[in-house]
């Protein structure tokens, strides 16, 4: 069996993915009754499946709940600011979870290769976010850092995949081929990153992603595991009886054209 190939039939992977989704919403549940906070943090190689993890998490529970954060470039305004002030704003209030889909680690990683930072202001960075944090930790905001790992050959295969499929064009950007052709750059890049930032507080933990299926699954099941979750019983409303007016109008609408039916 190669590495990407996880043994398990659509059906299973199925099968448990919706068991691990109905947890995340008997999470989501104790989250507003506790007004707990968390930030989970996603970084990872260009095509290790972060979106595809995230996508998963949030397919069955309340946006509103678990929130998406995936920053564009910063502003020109934004770069006169300091630098965490773009992500804090996006922290999460009392029963909810922010996603970063990447985050501050920007600078470390392809602002540190691409050589859009100096490597003072890397250094820097790497020093104080341990600080950062630990504030964040000692706030009361549960903070998790997951690394989706990929290796040379999965990511050459992903990223050909991209460049064939017409629903996957546009995941492929001038970035992925520079972070393809830097490979050893940000090999040592992450490895600087991690060896700074895993501390006990906050703590690195990095996700095998060659194969989607099992990655998706064990990062999900892991996340559950951090949280000493209650479940919140259910429980189901009467749908009430409906008001009619006298003069309602009719079920169907009366202007508005109708789409045709093409299936």
């Amino acid at each position: 069996m190669s590495k990407t190939d996880s043994g398990l039939s659509r059906k299973a992977y199925q099968r448990a993915l919706y068991d691990l989704q109905v947890e995340l919403c008997h999470l989501q549940a104790w989250l507003k009754a506790s007004g707990e906070r968390a930030i989970i943090v996603f970084e990872g190689r260009d095509a290790a499946g972060k979106g595809g993890v995230i996508k998963r998490i949030t397919d069955r529970v309340s946006p509103r709940v678990f929130r998406t954060v995936a920053l564009p470039a910063p502003t020109e305004r934004e770069k006169t600011q300091l630098y965490a002030q773009r992500y804090i704003q996006h922290f999460p209030a009392a029963g909810e979870i922010v996603l970063f889909d990447r985050s501050w680690y920007n600078r470390a990683g392809v602002e540190r290769v691409m050589g859009f930072t100096d490597q003072d202001s890397v250094d820097q960075f790497l020093e104080s976010t341990v600080f950062f944090e630990r504030e964040i930790v000692s706030a009361g905001i549960k903070l998790i850092k997951y690394f989706l790992n990929v290796s040379k050959d999965e990511q050459e295969k992903r990223f050909l995949s991209r460049m064939t499929d017409p629903v996957k064009h546009w995941k492929l950007s001038p970035m992925d081929l520079d972070s393809y052709r830097l490979w050893d750059q940000y090999s040592r890049a992450y490895e600087d990153m991690i060896g700074a930032t895993h501390t006990l507080e906050a703590p690195w933990f990095i996700v095998d992603s060659d194969d989607k299926k099992r990655a998706r699954l064990n990062c999900i099941s892991h996340l559950l595991d951090q949280f000493e979750y209650e479940k919140i019983p259910f429980v189901a409303p009467d749908l009430p009886p409906r008001e009619h007016l006298p003069d309602a109008p009719p079920d169907d609408p009366r202007f508005g054209t109708t789409i045709p039916e093409p299936f």
